[in-house]
């Protein structure tokens, strides 16, 4: 009888996370941890950062201390990484906050250490929204003071050209705004772009005018700018008028928040038919529920799909897959489900369709079901297991999907179900086998004989009654990928070895390294 030429043999094969091989550290429920190299550290806990915001072990000034050092130490130990790393974060994995700290932290620590190469280009490559310029500079006086060393304002500059369009200041430029864009255009000098010579300095001019208010007419080649002024002075009572032109709207560049306080009434049907065809994705997602307590029509709502389930749009949103379901969750009719279901489908392409027996585990534990991800949202890191987990169990040939705490359940998934459905099916789920976190226990009560193991948690095991821990609660043969949505200091699992793999973050950007490893490969960074 065959010992290792079997059906099941593969190659063994590392990813790029690693921890230490033997423990020296513990996790926050005081099971032995692992503690990663300061790149591997650095990497798991930046794709599950949203900087300032509290998590369940961490104060946001103990997260946001912690992302710093990190940042400081690789920026300086290992450049040429950290230059790979953050274009990919804040483009790859969507981390915006992260990503901008990541960049301008990285710039101070390699000017301090005497490291000037590159530094612009930091900058430059993690700003990709055009009210992010100002984030940048309120983040670095307010952390350093008002002295901007040049490779930031160069950076900065650099993104400004890219960035800064009439549409981009009607959107973003307001009295609420610490930088305004004239207080940007003031304090990193951008020339304008030679494809944009034409216009590009006159809105840089016009953008200090209107930050001084300077009473002058806006230029002439500023056409969007000049539309919105001629709507904007229309008398209040002839507003509603301008709604029967919807293409008038759009090229004054309104937006649906400009336009509800520009209309003095309700934001009805007639209003939000006419401002949708120029709303931008993120705001469909999010108006769902005011489009149906409006009473938009079924044809205006046949539109809005199309574009919830356009593959191009969904792309460039750079959705995290979370926000669908929070849209699904918050929509009160059912007729956005399946154009939302689909989009989620878009937002998780690389979540693999595994051959084989796969093994789910998905924390419902306390630190995993209470707060949300961010202050802006209502998800919890559980709905985003979950999602994960049901995604997994979907697409998969054989898999058994089982949620943990202190004990397991099964949670059985039918066959072309709905995955925003049945995540809030296993939702409800959430407490029925108690509020703690043994992993080991759950692997140990859940694994027979499956091919892999995928466990969704942030990975702060109790040390439970599993004495060998999350590493050998299953053969060393069988891979067990650790998807870590925590993003803390010690690792429940030793990692970097064969078949001991850990990815992170609210994306589904790291899936695409298990294929890899599932054909014998070794998986370098995702970047």
């Amino acid at each position: 009888m065959a010992k290792f030429n079997t059906g099941t043999a593969r190659p063994a094969a590392v990813s790029p996370v690693t921890t230490e091989a033997v423990p020296r550290g513990r996790t926050h429920e005081g099971a032995t941890g692992y503690l990663r190299d300061p790149r591997s550290e650095l990497f798991v806990l930046a794709v599950s950062n949203m900087a300032g915001e509290d998590t369940f072990y961490e104060s946001a000034g103990d997260r946001d201390g912690r992302f710093r050092a990190l940042v400081h130490r690789v920026a300086v130990e290992d450049g040429d990484w950290m230059a790979r790393f953050l274009p990919w974060l804040r483009g790859g994995a969507n981390m915006r906050s992260a990503s901008l700290v990541a960049a301008l932290e990285s710039v101070h620590a390699r000017l301090a250490a005497g490291l000037h190469g590159g530094n612009r280009e930091l900058v430059a490559s993690v700003l990709q929204r055009a009210d992010e310029p100002g984030e940048a500079l309120a983040y670095w006086t307010s952390r350093y003071g008002r002295a901007v060393p040049k490779p930031v304002k160069r950076g900065i500059a650099d993104a400004v050209r890219r960035l800064y369009t009439e549409r981009s200041l009607v959107k973003y430029d307001s009295g609420a705004r610490g930088f305004r864009f004239g207080d940007v255009v003031e304090l990193v000098h951008p020339t304008p772009a030679d494809d944009r010579r034409a216009w590009q300095g006159d809105l840089f001019a016009h953008a200090l005018d209107r930050r001084h208010n300077r009473d002058k007419p806006i230029p002439a080649s500023l056409r969007t700018l000049r539309e919105r002024a001629a709507l904007l002075a229309l008398p209040a009572e002839e507003r509603r008028t301008a709604l029967s032109t919807p293409e008038r709207l759009a090229a004054a560049g309104m937006t649906w928040e400009a336009l509800a306080g520009w209309l003095q009434g309700p934001m009805d049907a007639q209003a939000w038919s006419a401002v949708i065809p120029s709303m931008g994705y993120m705001a469909l997602l999010r108006n769902l529920r005011n489009f149906d307590e409006a009473g938009v029509g079924d044809d205006v709502a046949e539109r809005v799909i199309a574009r919830l389930t356009d593959p191009e749009e969904v792309a460039r949103s750079r959705q995290l897959p979370f926000r669908f379901f929070s849209a699904y969750r918050n929509a009160p009719s059912l007729r956005w489900a399946h154009a939302l279901e689909t989009a989620l489908t878009l937002a998780t392409r690389n979540v693999p369709p595994f051959r084989g027996r796969t093994l789910v585990l998905v924390d419902t534990s306390s630190s995993m079901a209470s707060g949300a991800v961010s202050a802006r949202s209502t998800v919890a890191p559980v709905d985003t297991a979950a999602l994960f987990g049901v995604t997994l169990a979907a697409r998969g040939d054989r898999v058994d999907l089982v949620g943990f705490a202190n004990g397991v359940f099964r949670h059985e998934i039918r066959p072309g179900a709905s995955v925003l459905r049945e995540v809030e099916r296993f939702r409800a789920r959430i407490g029925e086998v108690g509020h703690g976190t043994l992993i080991a226990d759950a692997l140990t009560r859940s694994w027979h004989g499956h091919d892999r193991v995928v466990i969704l948690s942030d990975m702060q095991t109790m040390a439970g009654s599993h004495g060998g821990g999350v590493t050998t609660a299953v053969p060393a043969s069988v891979p067990v990928y650790g998807f870590n949505l925590g993003g803390y200091r010690a690792a429940a699992m030793r990692t970097g070895s064969a078949n001991r793999h850990e990815f992170g973050g609210f994306s589904d950007a790291c899936f695409r390294m298990i294929p890899l490893l599932e054909a014998g490969t070794s998986a370098d960074w995702p970047f």
